[in-house]
């Protein structure tokens, strides 16, 4: 999951650039205001950070931003759950673009695709780590110092916060069913008037139609009979009924239809029509048979559509809405019931602290594990970085409460010298010191994250000498399993790498622009003298470079 290209147009100050990097160590380097820092930035644009007008290269319309990653079995996945891989079933490479106008609308594709800023996001927390020339910072922060732990012992703190906020949940709907017990059970007397009401009409979801469907049936009774009865005589009458003209015209072509042939078919279709006929004069009879007027009835049912439309206007709601407005009473009363069952929110309570306990226990025991090893690891990278004798230690400490994060507090204590009791890194450590203790934790907990590439911008700040060829050794060694880009302005460091980038300015007629330009052979050397000596290279600073780039732990590694 290496950075292999980058492309930018009319960013920041840099016109154009298309860049391809390599595995291994790559420097960064450049005057100072040169913007060896732009590389940086453009990866956080492209990768979700928030994007800002402010990026466009003046005159420009807009910015433009193109990273491309190679891919591991891993992103293969996530691109297929996000579903950017419908074009291409395996792509072989993660193709980034963002481009940001001059009004601040920003757009992002991920392989040609749509994307949000979101899932920019997610992917840079699987190809890119960043540590800044502010890493020390995180140092004095109670939630980064106990996630970088967490991260060391491999804690995922998922399903304690699951449980922290099932538990905090239960204790709350306890603590209320506490206080609101008369409130409750004023509301369930309230709602069980009301379903006593509601549930004299028999509230099923039809009722009212079918209520409705009797009402209209029982009201026009004399019609339907005065209907019918006439239906019967049109069917029925011995001279002229339909049954007795519909036989008579059967029979005229049942005589001819040994001569005409389609007279047949004819007969068999009043044939079917006599039947049918007959059939409907006999429902008719049955009809009437078991129809009467009715008006006690009638005067019933009126009786109980009035009840529906009284209790309509009761509670605000059309006869149709009161089924449903009889569940939702049925349902508040079992919350109700529920809230004000005490002894069950009590063991719901008890059950969901258990479950809380025992996974921070879990987690307390994880951490305690892994707080000396984190510990000896970080003291054993200070020797290197001039903090010889001086002592790390992870310190945990019994929380005054639980938290969603467990059951104690994660703080790391620094020595700086030997002898010296640890104390809280904010206030012992000089500002050098924080930097270098930032560095040491970032070499040292560079291997937990997933990303290939690792990126350090200006982390060496503060320090020189043997401190800055130990830093550079440092680099040079995360290199050989991962990516790494510094943006230095030690030469030390700088001589380390196995590629080195230099940034520049230059000013012409269309204004000032940065460019990136790789560095071989003697432009170099020439670089590193200038970080060496400043403006002015003299003989004995090429001299100088020369044998920086010459030392066994500067040579370069070969590019992949």
């Amino acid at each position: 999951m290496s950075l292999q290209h980058m492309v930018l147009r009319d960013f920041v100050i840099v016109r154009e650039l298309d860049l391809h990097l390599s595995k291994g160590f790559t420097a960064l380097t450049g005057e100072t205001g040169a913007g060896k820092s732009i590389l940086i930035d453009a990866l956080q644009l492209v990768l979700g950070a928030r994007a800002e007008a402010s990026v466009v290269r003046e005159g420009a319309t807009r910015a433009e931003i193109c990273a491309e990653f190679d891919l591991s079995p891993d992103l293969h996945h996530w691109l297929h759950e996000e579903g950017f891989d419908s074009a291409q079933e395996l792509p072989e490479s993660l193709l980034l673009k963002r481009t940001i106008d001059v009004h601040g609308k920003s757009r992002a594709w991920v392989n040609g695709s749509p994307a949000t800023a979101t899932q920019l996001r997610a992917l840079g927390d699987r190809v890119l780590d960043i540590h800044g020339q502010h890493a020390w910072q995180s140092l004095t922060r109670p939630e980064a110092v106990r996630g970088l732990l967490d991260a060391y012992a491999g804690v995922n703190l998922t399903q304690l916060g699951s449980r922290w906020g099932t538990w905090r949940q239960a204790m709350q709907a306890l603590q209320d069913a506490r206080k609101a017990q008369d409130t409750l059970q004023e509301e369930r007397d309230r709602l069980l008037w009301q379903m006593a009401e509601v549930d004299k009409l028999s509230p099923t979801p039809e009722a009212w139609d079918e209520l409705n469907t009797q009402h209209t049936r029982l009201s026009n009774a004399q019609a339907l009979m005065d209907a019918a009865h006439a239906a019967m005589a049109a069917l029925q009458d011995e001279d002229n009924g339909a049954l007795r003209q519909l036989a008579r015209a059967q029979d005229a072509l049942q005589d001819q239809a040994q001569v005409e042939a389609e007279f047949a078919n004819w007969v068999d279709v009043l044939a079917s029509s006599l039947a049918q006929a007959a059939d409907v004069a006999h429902s008719l009879h049955g009809y009437l048979g078991h129809t009467e007027l009715d008006p006690q009835g009638l005067q019933a049912l009126d009786e109980r559509m009035a009840l529906w439309m009284s209790l309509s206007r009761r509670f605000k709601r059309t006869p149709q809405e009161l089924p449903a407005l009889y569940q939702e009473w049925r349902t508040r009363l079992s919350q109700l019931d529920a809230a004000t069952d005490l002894g069950a929110l009590e063991s719901a309570q008890s059950q969901a602290e258990t479950a809380y306990q025992t996974e921070a226990r879990q987690v307390s025991l994880a951490r305690a594990k892994a707080a000396p090893k984190l510990s000896k690891a970080i003291t054993q990278a200070m020797q290197g970085l001039g903090m010889q004798g001086g002592r790390f230690e992870v310190a945990l400490e019994k929380a005054e409460q639980p938290t969603s994060s467990g059951l104690e507090n994660v703080q790391f204590l620094v020595a700086g010298h030997p002898g010296t009791t640890p104390r809280p890194v904010g206030k012992v450590a000089s500002g050098g010191e924080l930097s270098r203790i930032a560095l040491a934790i970032a070499v040292t907990t560079s291997q937990l994250g997933s990303a290939q590439t690792l990126i350090f911008d200006e982390v060496d700040s503060g320090v020189g000498g043997a401190v800055a060829e130990t830093v550079g050794r440092l680099m040079q060694q995360l290199g050989r399993d991962r990516q790494v880009m510094a943006v230095t302005h030690l030469p030390q460091v700088a001589a380390c790498a196995d590629h080195h980038l230099v940034v520049s300015k230059r000013s012409d007629a269309q204004g000032t622009a940065s460019e990136v330009t790789p560095l071989q052979d003697a432009a170099r050397v020439r670089e590193i003298a200038r970080m060496l000596g400043g403006e002015k290279v003299s003989d004995t600073t090429l001299a100088h470079a020369r044998e920086m780039l010459q030392r066994p732990e500067a040579q370069q590694a070969p590019a992949p």
